[in-house]
């Protein structure tokens, strides 16, 4: 652990951090002139900044579930840029692509190689296709492609042999990258970031398309609305928007507890991001970042840490109340508290799922990211759970997963399985 002054990242910043280790950008915009340390919001030091602005890797930067994060496809600049051939172009696609944007790909790749450039951003805007959305039409326009190629190759005839070369070669020309990109205002230009991928030029399918494909878009955008108004006086329409638009779906409360290191964090976070690729929305209050906002000043003992677990149900509560789905994922040691987290949201009318993340503690300390275990053993952490303060094992938890046998995906999906069932 380093003793330098710390900085916690948001998710925009993590985004930036990734493109400055893999070498996509120069400069961090938010970092100021070192000694300074970076740390995700489980207070994991990432980066450390040296007074000289030189940025040197602490750990790896925590990945989740889902396409955009494959190994494969998520990928150092410099490492694509040194296998990049010259004449390389990008094309970035920041929205589905369409049939149009699939010609520009194809004619594009009948030249020379491309990079299929993916940005995805940690969260999903509503009624938006996500990171992991643009990952699947990204690969799923490699295979369309390659499907229209082959149909069109073995129409041709005598000429098959030479048409099936043509297409293997375009197919070959082609590579899906996911970059890690911020929604601020501080993300670097699309082009700037191709070239660190080793792009000669950039290309946005989008803004290519004809007038035709941006009305039909345009129009299936608003098909609802306008059909409304076909069919409705304006003052009906506008009603039955209204009433649409207030349409109440049951509330959900989703809590992990378990000890640090337990995987709850990991668990919860694939878990939101899925929800949110799937377009229900899931508001995630994980227990460190909640100690940065919400209970910033309160400390350990255990009146303090029931307290902070009961402002994290409150707001889970809240976020229930309204038809939304809260995960959270604190430590929660004490069966009092989870009780009243429980009462809260049931009193709100929602669905409350306690997941207990049951992974042994000799398991939890072995992975010990932050080195809290290590220094509570020594005796330089007081009232730490497992070791010097005890964890009130759930006799009432909904579901059991120990992360040391199941893996994230299973974890993920034997939740979503336990609320499909509720």
């Amino acid at each position: 652990m380093t003793s330098s002054p710390a900085r916690v990242l948001t998710d925009d910043e993590l985004d930036l951090l990734e493109l400055a280790l893999g070498g996509a950008i120069d400069r961090l915009p938010y970092a100021p002139a070192g000694p300074l340390t970076l740390t995700d919001t489980e207070n994991t030091p990432l980066a450390e900044v040296a007074a000289d602005g030189t940025l040197t890797p602490l750990k790896p930067v925590a990945r989740a579930l889902g396409p955009q994060w494959d190994e494969s496809l998520r990928l150092a600049a410099r490492d694509v840029a040194a296998e990049s051939v010259p004449g390389t172009t990008a094309m970035w696609l920041a929205e589905a692509p369409t049939v149009e944007d699939g010609s520009v790909v194809t004619e594009a790749a009948a030249a020379g190689a491309v990079l299929l450039l993916v940005p995805a951003s940690r969260h999903t805007e509503p009624g938006t296709v996500g990171a992991a959305g643009l990952t699947r039409a990204a690969q799923g326009l490699v295979e369309w492609i390659r499907d229209m190629l082959r149909d069109v190759s073995g129409e041709a005839g005598a000429r098959e042999a030479e048409a099936q070369a043509a297409a293997e070669a375009i197919e070959d020309a082609l590579r899906v990258v996911v970059v890690p990109y911020p929604r601020g205002g501080q993300a670097p230009a699309p082009a700037d970031v191709a070239a660190a991928y080793g792009a000669e030029r950039v290309v946005v399918p989008a803004d290519l398309r004809s007038s035709p494909a941006g009305e039909l878009l345009e129009r299936f955008a608003t098909a609802r609305s306008n059909t409304l108004r076909a069919m409705y006086p304006e003052a009906s329409a506008r009603e039955v928007e209204r009433a649409a638009a207030a349409g109440h779906r049951q509330g959900t409360v989703v809590f992990f507890t378990g000890l640090s290191g337990s995987g709850k964090s990991t668990v919860a976070r694939a878990l939101a991001a899925e929800l949110d690729d799937d377009g229900l929305g899931a508001t995630l209050l994980d227990g460190d970042a909640v100690r940065h906002h919400l209970s910033k000043g309160l400390g350990f003992d255990r009146e303090s840490r029931e307290t902070n677990v009961e402002r994290i149900g409150y707001v889970a509560s809240l976020v229930a109340k309204h038809g939304g789905i809260a995960v959270a994922a604190p430590i929660a040691p004490f069966e009092s508290s989870r009780a009243k987290v429980r009462q809260l949201a049931e009193s709100a009318g929602a669905r409350f799922l306690l997941v207990h993340v049951s992974t042994p503690l000799e398991v939890c300390e072995a992975r010990d990211r932050k080195g809290l275990y290590a220094k509570a053993r020594a005796g330089e952490i007081p009232d730490f759970t497992g070791i010097s303060s005890p964890y009130e094992t759930p006799a009432n938890a909904e579901l059991v997963i120990d992360t040391s046998q199941v893996s994230v995906k299973d974890a993920v999906a034997l939740v979503r399985k336990t609320l499909d069932a509720a």
